[in-house]
């Protein structure tokens, strides 16, 4: 017979990351609320500032990031809160996986849940204020890509340090704002530049500063996640 082996590291981080994503399909509790909230923001800044002294054109790229950055706290929340339920994370260390790997299904998971909120956002920014589609639009959502890559690094680590604390929902943004400070000003600088039609080569240097934040934040983050698991 053969012998029963566990999977890889990817192999169980992308069980994982199914588990997860299988759950939030199931309730949708947080998708609908990330996706409300962002809607409902886009609307609020739209109409609450004076357009003849703002353009929509000019105001879209902050709002985008405000609503990113937000959105992405609402969904960091629930990558550990659902495992609260039945104590969840106890079967998960128990079993023949690599603690690493659980970092990085949880990191794959919450990817794909704020990438699914853009998908929704990114539209409705082009239609409320006015956002030529086409090339810039696109660049403008690789960079959110890149973004979402490093917001995610670092708020799942801080997702589950801060889920077991009785204020876990105050601490997370506390611990993870400050270091998505980085990300947020590099895309927003980076996305204004693309709105206006500025030259490729003037974001390129912001893009490498992305680049950079997701490589350094993904390894350390990754590495220093077994240890926020121990008692």
């Amino acid at each position: 017979m053969n012998e029963l082996r566990p999977p890889g590291t990817l192999g169980a981080a992308l069980l994982v990351a199914r588990k997860d994503l299988a759950i939030e399909f199931r309730t949708r509790t947080a998708f609908l609320s990330a996706l409300v909230f962002a809607v409902l923001a886009l609307c609020i800044f739209y109409f609450a500032w004076d357009g003849s002294i703002v353009s929509p054109t000019e105001l879209a790229p902050g709002v985008l990031w405000v609503v990113l950055a937000f959105s992405a706290l609402l969904g960091l929340q629930r990558s550990f809160g659902i495992e609260e339920h039945d104590r969840g994370i106890d079967a998960l260390l128990v079993s023949p996986v690599s603690r690493e790997s659980i970092y990085v299904g949880k990191a794959i998971g919450n990817f794909v849940f704020l990438c699914a909120i853009q998908v929704v956002t990114m539209p409705a920014l082009a239609l409320f204020y006015n956002v030529r589609g086409g090339r810039p639009l696109l660049l403008v959502a690789g960079i959110v890509l890149l973004a979402v890559l490093g917001i995610v690094a670092v708020g799942t680590l801080f997702s589950a340090m801060a889920v077991n604390t009785r204020m876990a929902e105050l601490l997370l943004p506390m611990l993870s704002l400050p270091f998505f400070v980085p990300v947020l000003m590099s895309g927003a600088q980076a996305a204004t530049r693309v709105l206006q039609g500025r030259p490729v080569a003037e974001v390129a240097p912001l893009l490498k500063l992305l680049v950079a934040f997701d490589i350094v934040f993904l390894f350390a983050c990754t590495v220093a996640f077994p240890y926020t698991l121990d008692e």
